[in-house]
């Protein structure tokens, strides 16, 4: 296997909820192996400093920034037809914007695990059908799910969260039973516990931060740099017949009981 197989040049990204945190990593690394970017987050604001960011890195003509609700059918359309107009139409959709809400269940409100479902779950299908018509114009694709140890496990106090992570391992299959044929390969990465902005409260959690270094075989939180590598191969030709599949991320926390 050449490293060009793994050579991103001349190909367009679109990473969700890429302003900070896990997506913001993916897209640096996307970058770094020759993708041009378009940054992503409901804040134009926030989206707009993290590409200016990338920016100085990798060149103006490289990153671009939109911003809508990845939850809102018409802000999709909007946003999608904005950025292609704007970019072109993106080889590489990575659907990572994501949120958590951590409550028991039967003091879960209706509205939260709404609003989980829709972030974590529907808006992959949104964003993904809405990409997916001009790649299968194109005739080639790369779609990149994120989903979660919760595709496969579950713990208390996030049933939401698990339910659309669970939905997310079987909606990248179905995209791929239908969109495999065009030239188009779905796939979904799925971390284990990252060590992020969004998850330093459990961190500093004693109790929490034990139970998660003694589960996990490599006896570690992982990084946003653990999730580059594999989010390169998926999105590169290296992985051109690897389709449907969810690839956890976890250092093993899956493999054992």
């Amino acid at each position: 296997m050449s490293p060009t197989s793994f050579d991103l040049q001349g190909k367009l990204a679109l990473v969700t909820g890429s302003s900070r945190g896990i997506g913001a990593a993916m897209a640096r690394g996307l970058a770094e192996a020759g993708a041009s970017l378009v940054i992503h987050g409901r804040d134009r604001v926030r989206a707009e400093a993290a590409a200016a960011e990338l920016a100085a890195s990798f060149g103006t003509d490289r990153v671009h920034a939109v911003a809508f609700d990845v939850t809102d059918p018409a802000e999709v359309s909007q946003g999608v037809a904005e950025l292609i107009e704007r970019a072109g139409a993106p080889d590489i959709l990575i659907n990572n914007a994501g949120l958590q809400h951590r409550v028991p269940l039967l003091d879960l409100e209706y509205a939260d695990w709404e609003r989980v479902i829709k972030t974590d779950l529907s808006s992959l299908f949104l964003i993904g059908r809405e990409l997916a018509k001009p790649m299968i114009a194109r005739g080639s694709g790369k779609i990149i799910n994120i989903g979660s140890v919760q595709s496969e496990l579950a713990r208390p106090t996030i049933a939401a969260y698990t339910a659309a992570k669970g939905g997310v391992r079987n909606l990248t299959k179905a995209m791929a039973a239908e969109w495999a044929r065009h030239g188009i390969q779905v796939n979904s990465l799925a971390p284990g516990y990252i060590h992020t902005e969004m998850t330093q409260n459990l961190v500093d959690d004693e109790a929490f931060n034990s139970w998660v270094v003694g589960r996990t075989p490599a006896a570690r939180w992982g990084t946003v740099q653990d999730l580059v590598g594999p989010a390169v191969w998926l999105a590169s030709e290296a992985s051109n017949f690897v389709n449907g599949q969810t690839i956890f991320i976890d250092g093993g926390m899956t493999a054992v009981v």
